[in-house]
C-alpha cells in the first residue's frame, strides 16, 4: 500500500515532492497529476495483446516489478534533479511519473484479473473485508509515518529517499508472497461473444449508460480540474505541513470508513441515484467554503474533510454499484473500454487546463489567496450541475456484475485527487448489504 499511495496523481509524498523538494510551475503540477489517467487511457489499447501474452499472476507481478524498479531509480536519482531548475525538474519528474504511472495501471487491471481467478464469489465479502482492514491499517500508518519524516527533516532530499526505501522494502515482500501464492483458476461462465456491430448497437440503444458517461465525465473535469491543486493551496498558502495534511487524509477516511455501513443500508433501500445525489449535492455545498479558507481561519479544515469524508462515501460507492446496474451484459467489454477512454480523457486534461488558469491568474494578480478562492467555485458549481444529468439516468431493478474493476479504474485514480484512497478499496469489493 505504501508505493500504490505514493502512486497515486496527489498524496501528501508527490506534493510534498512538487512544492517543497522541487517547487514546480502549476502547469508541470498539472501535468504531473494528469498523467495517471492519461496511463489509463493507453492500457486500454494494450490489455487485449497483455491478456494474451502471459496469465494475469505473471503479467501482474512483472508491470510491478518494473514500476518498482522505476521508483527505485527515483530514489537513487533524486539528488541528481536539478533544484535550481523548475522547468528541468518538472520534465524529469513528468516523465518517470508517466512511465510509472503505465505500469501501474497495467499491474492494477492484471492483478484484479488474476484475483477474480481463484476468490470464490461467496466469499469475496468476507475475503476482501478482512484485507480491506490489513489496507487500512497499512495506510495509516504510512501517511503518519511520511508526514510526520517529512516536516521533521524539513523536507530534504534524503528524507524522501527513505520513504521512498521503505515502500520499497514492504513493496518487495508483496511481490515475492504474490509470487508464491499456491493459486488456481476457477471455472467462470462466459457470456457469448458479440461482434463489434452488434455491441455498438447494443450501447446506442443504452441510453442511460450514456448519460452515465457523460455525468462521469463532467464530474471528473469538475474534481480534477482544480482538485490536485487543493493539497498545493493548503502547503503553499494555509502553511500545513506534510503532517498535518496527512492528519487530514486519514481524517476523511475514517469519516468515510464510519459511514459506509449506513450508505449501503440507504443505497440498497431506496436506490443508488437518488441517495448519492442528494450526498454530492451535501458534499459539494461544504466545498464552497474552501473559497473563504484563510491562514487565520484554516482549522475549519479539519471539520470539512471529516463531513467530505461522510458524503463523498455515499457517493463514491453509490457511483460504483449504479455501474454494476446499467452495464448492459452483452456489450461489457466495450462499454467499459468507452467508459474508461472518455473519462481518462477528461480527467487528463482537466488538471492541465487547472494548472495554467492557476499560473496565468497568479502571475495576473498578486493576492495568491483571491486567485485560489476564486477557481475553487468550479469544483462544486459544475458538480451540482452535473447531478441534472446523474438524475436523468435510469436506474434498473438491480444488477448481476461484480468487480468491474476496470470499468471505473479512474474513481480509483481520483481517489488520490480527493483523499479518498483509503477506503476506495472497500467501496471497489463490497459484499451485499443484509436486508
Amino acid at each position: 500500500m505504501p508505493v500504490v499511495t505514493m502512486s497515486l496523481p496527489v498524496n501528501v509524498f508527490i506534493t510534498a515532492l512538487v512544492t517543497k523538494a522541487f517547487v514546480l510551475p502549476k502547469p508541470a503540477i498539472g501535468l504531473m497529476s494528469a498523467m495517471p489517467f492519461l496511463a489509463n487511457f493507453l492500457q486500454i489499447f494494450t490489455a487485449s495483446a497483455i491478456a494474451r501474452w502471459r496469465p494475469p499472476r505473471v503479467v501482474s507481478v512483472i508491470a510491478a516489478t518494473i514500476h518498482l524498479t522505476l521508483w527505485v531509480a527515483l530514489g537513487v536519482l533524486m539528488p541528481l534533479i536539478p533544484r535550481a531548475d523548475p522547468d528541468a525538474a518538472a520534465r524529469w519528474l513528468i516523465l518517470w511519473f508517466f512511465m510509472s504511472s503505465c505500469f501501474a495501471a497495467v499491474a492494477g487491471v492484471t492483478w484484479n484479473s488474476w484475483v477474480q481467478e481463484w476468490v470464490p464469489p461467496r466469499l469475496r465479502g468476507k475475503y476482501f473485508s478482512r484485507r480491506n482492514a490489513s489496507l487500512q491499517f497499512s495506510t495509516l500508518t504510512f501517511l503518519f509515518i511520511t508526514g510526520w519524516v517529512l516536516a521533521h527533516w524539513d523536507y530534504a532530499i534524503p528524507a524522501f529517499q527513505a520513504i521512498i526505501a521503505g515502500a520499497v522494502l514492504t513493496r518487495g515482500f508483496s511481490l515475492y508472497w504474490q509470487g508464491i501464492a499456491p493459486t488456481r483458476a476457477l471455472p467462470h461462465a462466459h457470456v457469448p461473444a458479440r461482434s463489434f456491430s452488434e455491441q455498438v448497437q447494443i450501447l446506442r440503444r443504452s441510453s442511460s449508460f450514456l448519460r452515465f458517461i457523460a455525468f462521469g465525465a463532467v464530474w471528473s473535469f469538475a474534481a480534477n480540474c482544480f482538485g490536485p491543486f487543493y493539497h498545493v493551496f493548503m502547503f503553499e498558502q494555509l502553511r500545513f505541513s506534510a503532517f498535518d495534511v496527512g492528519i487530514l487524509s486519514t481524517l476523511t477516511a475514517l469519516g468515510g470508513a464510519l459511514a459506509l455501513p449506513a450508505w449501503g443500508r440507504l443505497l440498497d433501500r431506496f436506490g443508488n441515484k437518488p441517495v448519492m445525489t442528494f450526498a454530492l449535492i451535501c458534499w459539494q455545498l461544504q466545498n464552497f467554503l474552501w473559497c473563504f479558507v484563510t491562514p487565520a481561519n484554516r482549522n475549519l479544515l479539519y471539520g470539512m474533510w471529516v463531513f467530505g469524508g461522510l458524503t463523498s462515501a455515499c457517493f463514491v460507492l453509490g457511483q460504483f454499484t449504479l455501474l454494476l446496474r446499467l452495464l448492459p451484459v452483452e456489450a461489457k467489454n466495450l462499454a467499459i473500454g468507452l467508459n474508461l477512454a472518455i473519462t481518462s480523457l477528461v480527467a487528463a486534461i482537466a488538471p492541465i487546463v487547472g494548472g495554467a488558469v492557476l499560473a496565468w491568474g497568479l502571475g495576473r494578480w498578486s493576492d495568491s489567496l483571491a486567485v485560489y478562492h476564486t477557481t475553487f467555485l468550479l469544483q462544486p458549481i459544475l458538480a451540482i450541475a452535473s447531478a441534472a444529468i446523474l438524475l436523468s439516468v435510469h436506474e434498473p431493478a438491480a444488477g448481476s456484475l461484480t468487480m468491474v474493476f476496470g470499468a471505473m479504474r479512474n474513481i480509483r485514480t481520483l481517489g488520490g485527487v480527493l483523499g479518498l484512497d483509503f477506503l476506495i478499496n472497500y467501496v471497489f469489493y463490497r459484499g451485499p448489504m443484509k436486508r
